[in-house]
């Protein structure tokens, strides 16, 4: 009985309040509809989610991202669709005459004032430095049939060279057991007073420079003696 005595209490002291402010009549309205009556939207509780939900909705998730970002090509698929490789139509020597231009000053940039003296410094410039342009020729090799092409690389990979030739051939020299010389000519001076230089020629032994191009940037390299030379 104690409820319902509460409850009826709060009514009255509600029905109290409201005709306070409003007349019997929409005192009684307002407590009916407002108050009385009042409807109660109840929303059901969902259930917890499984954990196969959980697994289809990250699923989902990692295949929308799957598709906005694709897989990059494997080093396989990439030599089986010819992203290496040379199109016929570009294989001219005239085309890459350019990138040797470009090269002869990248080189001279990072040799400096050691592009006449040579010596320690120059070695180890050329060693790390990227031959992709540079004009190159076999002049030593364990295949006599080698010595003697020339050409500016146009893939400087981890074992060979390729090198496109003069008669608008590639030649793919391979690193091992071959020397190759590069000639850097020297910078025109204008002038009376010009001094003559003779060009720079330095050779590349094959065996100590079977890395990439990228890779040479970060490597050190050590003086030591090679017994097969």
């Amino acid at each position: 009985m104690a409820p319902n005595n509460t409850n009826d209490t709060n009514q009255s002291l509600t029905h109290e309040i409201l005709s306070r402010a409003h007349s019997p009549d929409s005192t009684n309205r307002i407590f009916t509809e407002k108050i009385q009556h009042r409807p109660l939207f109840l929303k059901p509780t969902s259930p917890p989610p499984s954990s196969n939900a959980r697994d289809a909705r990250r699923k989902a998730r990692d295949e929308k991202q799957r598709k906005l970002k694709p897989k990059p090509l494997s080093a396989r698929q990439r030599r089986r669709l010819g992203l290496y490789d040379v199109p016929k139509a570009n294989q001219k020597y005239d085309i890459y005459e350019p990138l040797n231009h470009l090269w002869l000053g990248y080189v001279r940039e990072i040799l400096g004032g050691e592009l006449y003296g040579g010596g320690q410094g120059a070695a180890a410039k050329l060693s790390a430095a990227d031959f992709h342009g540079a004009e190159v020729e076999v002049s030593r090799s364990s295949c006599p049939s080698r010595v003697g092409i020339q050409g500016i690389v146009i893939k400087d990979a981890r074992f060979v060279f390729e090198i496109i030739t003069r008669k608008n051939q590639v030649k793919t020299v391979p690193k091992e057991k071959t020397v190759f010389r590069v000639c850097v000519p020297p910078v025109e001076e204008k002038g009376n007073g010009a001094q003559e230089r003779k060009p720079f020629v330095f050779e590349i032994y094959g065996d100590q420079f079977q890395y990439r191009s990228a890779d040479r940037a970060t490597k050190k390299f050590k003086q030591h003696y090679l017994k097969d030379l």
